[in-house]
């Protein structure tokens, strides 16, 4: 437990229940899925929607269009170097309304629990969840939950799905690319799936590796604030930046050139991948985002990334070519080429 977790463990003890453990009765709609919810959820997402305790949650929407996703979290193990499952799924549906170019506002939240799961352990990944929301300014307004037996699921999943509201003035889309635009990276790659490994299989570093988990939607605003002509953003998580780049170059049917000698990966994920023989383009991230900007906008979107404390790092990693339409390229150090395919399968399960 680091010092976070034992300053909010005194703060916000486990409440008290009738059971220490879950119980199969605790999904079963009756006094102990009650008490489960006033005592474990209601407390931490509190706000007047979720209040009302309605089987849907109405909102109000200023007009216009609104952005709507939806994401389901099994990472394993469900604690790992940087973070938890629980400010993983609400960072991860954060960012994913983000890279509209919206606003996040709402969230629901859906448990599937095992019977037997700790009331201590799911109370510490609601607090979690509860940190990651009030930063990212999200509320948590309609959930649900489940309980299975023993052994159906592993300790607990988590679906979040998302809403935000996108201004009028803004269309971000994988097929906007244009020759000449100028690929963004706000940091380092393989982070978040390195962490995940490194803890899973026991690998030691003389560093720990940390998840980079984090929400985006700061960051976009900062950016937007720059200028709405942004044409592309992706958050690279499973299948990584490979993924997303072959993603976008597919839709806007343009070549992509990254800068092999411009990506940034810290020292001990590298080792990690090079350990566990994996290209850190290929690694989810939880923490990052890439954006296609025209090239006159460049200059000034790099700055307004790297002022962000999730932007230090940032690089312009590659640009659009009209040459070889839908495939990506990486240049090497050597002067030569190679491609860089879309993923065939998932290199990395259970990364989130």
């Amino acid at each position: 437990m680091n010092a976070v977790d034992f300053r909010e463990a005194l703060s916000c003890p486990v409440p008290i229940l009738s059971h220490d453990k879950v119980q199969l009765a605790h999904g079963a709609g009756g006094k102990l899925s009650n008490e489960m919810i006033d005592k474990i959820f209601l407390p931490r997402f509190f706000n007047s929607t979720l209040k009302k305790m309605e089987d849907q949650a109405i909102l109000d929407n200023p007009g216009g269009r609104i952005a709507f996703s939806t994401d389901t979290f099994v990472v394993d193990p469900i604690f790992f170097p940087g973070g938890d499952i629980g400010d993983l799924a609400i960072n991860g549906t954060v960012n994913d309304v983000a890279m509209s170019g919206a606003v996040p506002k709402f969230l629901s939240v859906g448990f599937i629990l095992e019977e037997g799961l700790p009331f201590e352990t799911l109370h510490r990944i609601v607090l979690s969840m509860e940190r990651a929301a009030k930063k990212a300014g999200v509320q948590i307004v309609t959930g649900d939950t489940k309980v299975v037996n023993r052994g159906s699921c592993d300790k607990l999943f988590i679906n979040t799905t998302g809403i935000g509201f996108v201004p009028d003035d803004i269309h971000i889309s994988a097929s906007n690319l244009k020759p000449g635009d100028q690929i963004l990276l706000s940091g380092t790659l393989g982070d978040h799936g390195m962490a995940v490994m490194t803890s899973r299989e026991g690998l030691s570093f003389q560093s720990t590796v940390n998840s980079d988990t984090a929400g985006l939607s700061h960051l976009v605003k900062d950016m937007l604030g720059v200028s709405s002509e942004i044409h592309a953003m992706r958050d690279p998580t499973r299948g990584g930046v490979a993924a997303s780049l072959n993603e976008f170059a597919v839709s806007s049917n343009v070549g992509i050139q990254i800068y092999g000698d411009r990506i940034p990966v810290r020292e001990n994920v590298r080792g990690a991948c090079e350990i566990l023989g994996i290209d850190p383009l290929y690694v989810a991230n939880e923490g990052k985002l890439i954006a296609v900007v025209p090239p006159e906008i460049v200059d000034d979107m790099l700055s307004a990334i790297k002022a962000n404390p999730l932007g230090k790092a940032a690089v312009i990693l590659g640009e659009v070519t009209e040459k070889h339409p839908g495939i990506v390229s990486l240049g090497t150090g050597l002067g030569v080429n190679r491609i860089v395919d879309m993923p065939i399968g998932e290199q990395l399960p259970r990364i989130c």
